[in-house]
């Protein structure tokens, strides 16, 4: 018997980092034959050259697959995009791959979705149904959910929405967060937290403005930690629309603080659940601050509209606008709650992964699948 062919789409660390419970998983099931396909990010080189993760995990790369330059220039997601789903399809077809794996809101993942679908895969689609402002998230998330075959939900509100698209019940699952899956096995692992300390974890991403805009908003929020006598631990941003801008607050920041910030282009998985483990709070516009910093028992500012409308993890959440005084604000606010490590709450209890795999082997690949009909 023929082992199942399912390609996995990974273009950021941050999307990686999700998927890697579910990729395990599948790696370790005789039944399955895991073919990783990097994209996006992970090959640039200005991004922390994060495809070393995946190798670094034990990963084989089946595929690599350029898209964006870097560059930040008006038309790289879109000549990005073009290329994606022309070589991602042509993966695919030397692959044979049969599923299609696919995570989230970005280019990467509606380049795979679409690649999937002219080619005659089924794809599968998690974190569907989940709404998030961002730059153009939305847009891009939502038509990936109408392209794929099967839905893994975050949240039971997530389900109702794609079921409400017209999305088939049956094909609809609730598995909850798999970027709760590692920072639960981290949580078991860590030292209880003693005291009160001053770290912060800083993420701060553009989301479609201009570079200037952007630039003021991130100098904003690294100003507002500094004022806040905070020790920042601050990641370079996605390459988004915009993120040039802050790039350059950063690296004005650098050159004024020097030794009074941690500047870091990118942190594999673990290093980043445990920094923010170690964090008192998490201040920025990450997905992060939103879903997993509540389950990892850390304070988290939510700066701006890039996350608006996203489901909330807990009630450790403060949402602030994008003014230096709001911030601080928000970054005292949230020194003040005290949230309890490892509690489950609408993103489930870390155990996403397992069941998004055995869904997947379990499959019934074939006709019935692969043709969709809208419900109403």
């Amino acid at each position: 018997m023929s082992r199942r062919r399912i390609a996995v789409v990974t273009g950021t660390r941050a999307e990686y980092g999700l998927l890697r419970s579910t990729m395990a998983a599948l790696r370790a099931d005789r039944r399955v034959d895991l073919q990783v396909i990097a994209t996006g990010m992970h090959l640039l080189r200005r991004s922390g050259g994060t495809v070393r993760e995946i190798l670094g995990d034990g990963f084989s790369i089946a595929a690599r697959v350029r898209m964006q330059s870097g560059d930040d220039g008006g038309t790289d997601q879109s000549d990005g995009l073009g290329r994606g789903v022309r070589d991602l399809a042509r993966a695919f077809a030397r692959l044979e791959s049969e599923i299609v794996l696919v995570l989230g809101d970005r280019i990467e993942a509606l380049a795979g979705a679409l690649a999937g679908v002219t080619t005659g895969r089924i794809v599968a689609h998690v974190h569907g149904g989940d709404v998030a402002a961002g730059d153009f998230d939305d847009s891009l998330r939502h038509s990936i959910t109408k392209l794929s075959h099967v839905h893994f939900a975050a949240t039971r509100q997530s389900a109702r929405r794609i079921v409400r698209m017209g999305e088939d019940p049956r094909r609809v699952h609730v598995v909850g967060a798999p970027g709760l899956d590692d920072l639960a096995a981290a949580i078991g692992r860590a030292a209880p937290r003693t005291g009160l300390g001053r770290e912060a974890l800083v993420i701060q991403h553009a989301y479609g403005r201009g570079p200037d805009h952007e630039e003021r908003v991130a100098r904003a929020v690294f100003e507002a930690v500094l004022a806040e006598g905070l020790r920042p631990t601050i990641v370079h941003p996605n390459t988004d629309r915009g993120c040039c801008g802050v790039v350059r607050a950063i690296e004005a920041l650098q050159a004024a603080r020097g030794g009074d910030v941690r500047v870091v282009r990118s942190l594999s998985r673990a290093d980043f659940l445990d920094a923010l483990l170690a964090a008192r709070v998490l201040v920025g516009n990450s997905s992060c601050g939103v879903i997993e910093a509540p389950f990892a028992g850390t304070a988290s500012v939510n700066v701006g509209d890039r996350q608006a409308g996203r489901q909330a993890g807990g009630r450790s959440i403060v949402s602030v606008g994008e003014g230096r005084r709001q911030i601080r604000a928000g970054i005292r606010a949230a020194l003040r709650k005290r949230p309890r490590r490892g509690r489950a709450g609408c993103y489930g209890a870390g155990r996403a992964g397992a069941a998004i795999a055995r869904l997947l082997v379990r499959l019934p690949v074939g006709e019935a699948l692969r043709r969709k009909r809208i419900t109403y």
